[in-house]
């Protein structure tokens, strides 16, 4: 990755590292960038979630953008998927989201999207950190009447929610729903799209301050919408991260619903009704053996890729897939958006539930979870992990005592001295053992 970038935009401590400053050289950057290569009018996207540093950081990049004479149309607190859908609405030259998804309120993030609704390519991002860190200043700043213009977006929110409104043909009538919106992007659009099919509708960590977005809430912490459907009879709960870019489910029974078995859920059902285009799903190589099982089962293939949605989206785009995600909850429905989408999915597998006259348990059991084992080996270095012969041969060696029954993935952490080791199988207690004896190899041979 580059000094600027990370693997889902810029992030850092609001204030301290993504300083205004830094929010206004990027605006500018972007703007530039952007327009330049969409080729369409020079009118830009901005929109944030809850946090208290948001609007310090949206005054300071609008600033950016309109000083190279781009018009801003500030569609205020909503969710990154709704920015992706309304950049293309807006037929301008890209759309950016100041968030820092799952984290805590210090941190906070700038996710810029093209003219077309999709994440930064790396050529792109490369060029806009060249330009960054540039000692001299390329981009021409406007002047007089040149200036860009601010003005609000101000049927964002209704356009979202009727765009999401006519991806379910059909109503949630006497269905009891539990909303966990982490205090954050979807506090308010999540509770208006279920009520507005019908459904009653329990929210949960919907009153933003500022400060309580995600904590002890949301997708990282989907305990307490467990609690609250067991609670209240609720038929399911849906619980979303700060961005709402992501969601997990609970069953009737308080049971977790991951990122896997959602995507099971989906392809199977897309699958029936002849819409899961190439018959395939993709997800990344942390996804569940239990996922691929499912998949064969169901009569469809699954794909891997490496962990990030940037590179399931890449594999979706370049083989024509309409589906993918990560065990977290990111879930890519392009037939319908250009990013993951927290709400939509959530709508989806509701709808999948009424169609088929299912209850979430029973949709969620066409996937059996296998036991699953992580260590982390602290190495002195990650190079020549992949090449160690005796590594290699450690990790042969357990693959062939899984016998097809398991999974052993071992790859090294992109931003610290860490391997990771990952086995699945049907026994834990050997997955432990077989996981220890390989990641004491990997300690040997790279301390």
């Amino acid at each position: 990755m580059g000094k600027l970038f990370g693997t889902d935009g810029i992030r850092g401590v609001a204030n301290q590292e993504l300083t205004p400053e830094l929010a206004f050289k990027i605006g500018r950057i972007g703007a530039y960038v952007l327009s330049r290569a969409s080729g369409v009018a020079p009118k830009f996207l901005v929109a944030r979630d809850t946090r208290i540093s948001g609007a310090m950081l949206e005054g300071a990049l609008i600033a950016g953008l309109t000083s190279t004479g781009v018009d801003v149309y500030t569609a205020g607190i909503i969710s990154t998927p709704a920015i992706a859908y309304l950049t293309r609405e807006l037929a301008g030259c890209g759309g950016v989201m100041i968030s820092a998804s799952h984290n805590a309120y210090p941190d906070n993030g700038i996710k810029f999207f093209n003219n077309q609704g999709f994440k930064l390519s790396d050529d792109v991002e490369a060029e806009m950190e060249r330009l960054y860190f540039s000692e001299e200043d390329e981009i021409p700043r406007a002047t007089a009447g040149q200036i860009g213009r601010v003005q609000p977006f101000s049927d964002g929110v209704s356009r979202y929610l009727d765009f999401l409104l006519a991806t379910v043909p059909i109503r949630f009538d006497g269905f009891k729903v539990a909303l966990d919106c982490a205090n954050g992007a979807a506090y308010q659009l999540a509770p208006q799209a279920f009520r507005s099919l019908g459904a009653e509708v329990i929210t949960m960590n919907d009153q933003p301050d500022g400060i309580n977005i995600n904590d002890n809430c949301g997708s990282t912490h989907p305990a307490e919408v467990a609690r609250i459907v067991v609670e209240t009879g609720a038929h399911l709960g849906f619980t979303f991260d700060g961005d709402a870019d992501r969601v997990l489910a609970v069953d009737e029974h308080g049971q977790l619903v991951d990122g896997d078995a959602v995507m099971a859920i989906c392809a199977t059902f897309l699958k029936e009704e002849g819409r899961l285009k190439n018959n395939t799903l993709v997800a990344t190589v942390m996804s569940n053996i239990g996922l691929e099982k499912a998949a064969a089962k169901q009569g469809f293939q699954l794909i891997r890729t490496k962990v990030g949605d940037r590179y399931v989206l890449e594999t979706m785009l370049a083989e024509g897939y309409n589906l993918g995600g990560e065990q977290s909850g990111h879930i890519i429905m392009l037939d319908y958006n250009t990013t993951g989408d927290g709400l939509l999915t959530a709508l989806q597998i509701m709808q999948t539930m009424v169609k088929k006259n299912q209850s979430l348990s029973k949709l969620a059991s066409l996937m059996t979870r296998y036991p699953q084992v992580l260590i982390n080996c602290t190495v002195r270095s990650r190079d020549g992990w992949d090449t160690n012969t005796r590594i290699q041969q450690a990790t042969a060696d357990v693959e062939k005592a899984l016998a097809g029954q398991g999974r052993v993935l071992v790859r090294p952490s992109g931003t610290e001295p860490l391997i990771r080791v990952m086995l699945e199988g049907p026994n834990e207690e050997e997955l432990h053992t077989m996981a220890n004896e390989l990641a004491d190899v990997i300690r040997e041979e790279l301390k």
